[in-house]
This record gives C-alpha cells, structure tokens and sequence, in this order.
C-alpha cells in the first residue's frame, strides 16, 4: 500500500486581520515543507485590498471597516460571514504543477466536490458572464473569471496566489453570506442555513484526504510561524502598505 502522503491541517479561528495575513505569509515562506491546508475565520470583520489595487479607487469603500492588504493579487474581499482557507505546498507539488490555470482548476474542483455534499452544485463559470458580476466595484467577488467558482450562476469563492521561495499558497473566501459591499454574490446560507465554518472546513478536509490520498496531522501554527505572525502582523494593517498605491 502506497504511504499517504503527510500534511498539516491548521485552524485558527477568529484571527485578528493583519495576524491573519501575516501567519499566510510565514506559510508561503515554508519552515515545515510539508503541505499545509489551513482555515480561519475573522476578528474583527476586515476589508482585504488586493496587492494592486489603487488605495484611492477603493477609499470610497472603506468606511469604518478594519483594512489591510493582501499579498496576493485580486479585488477588495470583505471578510464577515465565510471561510477563509489557505493551501501552501511546494511549487511542484501535483496541485501546483504546471500551469498558473491548472492549478486553480484543481484547487476550484475539490471545492466543488465538498460543496456538492451540502447539496450546492458549485463549477467553473466558463463562458458565459456571473450574474453577480459589476462594473468596477473594486470588489473581488463583482469581477469573474471562466475558471472562477460559481453557483446559482453567481460568485461564490474567490481565491489568488502567491509564488515565492520555490513554494505556492494560495488563498480564498468561501461566502456563507454576504454583506451590502458585496451585495448579489452566491452564498451558503441560501443551501445551508445553519452550515458554520467549522463545519465547512471539516466538510473540505475529508475531500481533500479522499481526493489528494493525504493524511492530515492536526497541529498549531509552529512557534516560528507565530512569531513570523506577530512581528509582521503590523506591516499588513500599516497606512504604508495598505494606503500604498
């Protein structure tokens, strides 16, 4: 019998929202080279900015919201009501090998699979336009792509990458529902009311070991990685970063 191969999968719920990003990057930068599949959730609610978006075309949104920005590309996430998940793995591991697109097919079609267990028949857009599509809200869940994840014909997962240091993370937002920033947008809670995060990421863990042939050893964040989290944590909620552009 062929040995399954051997992953972190890490839980950190309620993480305050420069932590959150900060402990992303202490992943992609890969003391334990192990695959590593995290999920987290959010305290207080957060505005994440993508990496290249212009602070002045997204002023206007940002209200009273806590703000950082994200290293990875995209448009503004607004984190309430969802699960955040996090896959950090080497760069030629088989879920990143290859092509950029491939990668996130594969990522968007273990989703899919756990998704369709909560009776949400979730799959790539394709041609055709998301009905949950604006013109320029600044926001990442009004913008789609054909290989972006949809259900009910909206949005309902938005994900970006990162590559550095010979590794891959790639993150992302699954909507259990929606505020008024990204009105329109597909939600679990449509499917599932009652459906929690816990639960959710319990749900995509099981796909992942049956889907991956991998076997997940529960663990916390190492203490390198925590202190990675909280010496750099500042630098994601700073005015200088995300006020950059």
């Amino acid at each position: 019998m062929t040995p399954r191969e051997s992953w972190r999968l890490l839980t950190t719920w309620g993480g305050e929202p420069g932590w959150n990003m900060a402990l992303d990057e202490a992943l992609l930068e890969g003391a334990d080279a192990r695959p590593v599949l995290r999920f987290y959730t959010w305290s207080p609610a957060a505005l994440s900015l993508g990496y290249f978006q212009r602070w002045a075309e997204l002023a206007p949104l940002a209200g009273t919201a806590v703000l950082v920005r994200r290293f990875s590309g995209g448009g503004a996430i607004h984190h309430g009501d969802e699960l955040t998940f996090a896959i950090a793995a080497a760069q030629q591991h088989p879920l990143y090998r290859g092509e950029v697109r491939a990668s996130y097919e594969r990522v968007h079609a273990l989703l899919a699979h756990a998704l369709a267990g909560l009776g949400v028949r979730a799959e790539l857009r394709g041609a055709a336009p998301a009905r949950s599509d604006r013109t320029a809200s600044g926001m990442c869940f009004h913008v789609s792509t054909p290989i972006d994840l949809v259900w009910d014909g909206r949005k309902g997962v938005g994900s970006a990458q990162r590559r550095a240091h010979g590794r891959v993370l790639h993150h992302g937002s699954i909507k259990l529902g929606a505020s008024a920033l990204e009105a329109g947008v597909a939600t679990l809670r449509e499917h599932a009311p009652a459906l929690a995060p816990a639960d959710l990421a319990e749900t995509i863990a099981r796909v992942f070991e049956g889907e991956l042939g991998c076997a997940f050893a529960r663990e916390e964040p190492g203490a390198a990685e925590l202190e990675h989290a909280r010496r750099r944590a500042d630098f994601y909620r700073s005015d200088e970063f995300v006020r950059r552009r």
